[in-house]
């Protein structure tokens, strides 16, 4: 059976109706070491980070493995606590389990039992009436492109499918902040493209603050307002946690072109700030 993903055209009215501001204010979050013979010493993972990010704006994290990307969103949605420093979303702290936040991740997790209506009703904030639960799934399947396939299981889609239907149930939270942690990491090269523009066309019907963790260059030049890459100084001590070590400011509006100049030469600098430098031609 071949399932053909419909446009994605819908305009919500109920959902995607507010966008909240982040600040971090020296942050750092550090881990005891583990309590067994052998084990490698624990430290410091994050070091003094501030940064603001403006209501509405798409925010892409970039870093090597182990550099506290992950963390980061934990700390933002109420899954971990800082060691130092503090995190503010609208102005007010972040709490444990923050309703604020609605987060994404690199595996859809949806309930193989139940339709992908039904998968994106358990997004629903608590006290939602049942019509307006309704309106609001509807919505949403429709605003990602899978009006058609409501009434279908897990097993019945593609795995681009799915993760559709994640950023949907996500979306159904009505975050002020939507926070993905690789969503887009276990998908192959076309649907991840098509995945790319779905997060944007979904961002521009309902412009929330996005704060996106990602291996990829092209996909934080390709979404980001700014990415900000995390590190490790050069010079700092082998104790020391990681930091932003650079802001960089994505220009021109999205959707960008792929293959311009500008945002080749910005993929070429946040490469270098990953270790990798580019080869000139012999």
């Amino acid at each position: 059976m071949v399932l053909t993903q419909a446009p994605v055209t819908a305009h919500p009215g109920h959902v995607g109706q507010r966008a909240f501001g982040v600040e971090f204010a020296g942050l750092g979050r550090a881990f005891a070491a583990p309590r067994r013979r052998g084990a490698t010493a624990a430290g410091p993972v994050l070091q003094d980070v501030s940064l603001r990010i403006e209501p509405g704006e798409i925010v892409a994290v970039l870093g090597p493995s182990g550099c506290g990307k992950s963390t980061l969103l934990r700390i933002v949605g109420g899954l971990d606590r800082p060691s130092t420093g503090s995190v503010a979303i609208d102005g007010a702290p972040v709490s444990e389990f923050d309703p604020r936040c609605a987060i994404g991740f690199q595996e859809p997790r949806l309930l193989p039992w139940r339709t992908l209506e039904h998968n994106v009703a358990l997004g629903l904030p608590r006290g939602v009436p049942r019509a307006e639960g309704r309106e609001i799934v509807a919505e949403l399947v429709s605003l990602v492109g899978l009006a058609n396939f409501s009434q279908h299981t897990p097993r019945q889609i593609s795995g681009g499918m799915a993760q559709r239907t994640s950023l949907a149930r996500a979306l159904a939270r009505n975050p002020g902040v939507l926070l993905l942690d690789e969503p887009f990491g276990a998908l192959d090269a076309l649907t991840r493209l098509k995945m790319q523009d779905l997060l944007l066309d979904v961002h521009a019907a309902a412009p929330t603050t996005v704060l996106l963790v990602t291996h990829d260059v092209d996909e934080a030049l390709q979404l980001a307002d700014r990415v900000i890459l995390l590190g490790r100084s050069p010079d700092a001590p082998g104790t020391a946690g990681n930091d932003i070590r650079q802001v960089i400011t994505v220009p021109g509006e999205r959707p960008r072109d792929r293959g311009s100049a500008e945002l080749a030469e910005l993929r070429a600098q946040l490469l270098g700030g990953l270790g990798i430098e580019r080869h000139s031609a012999h």
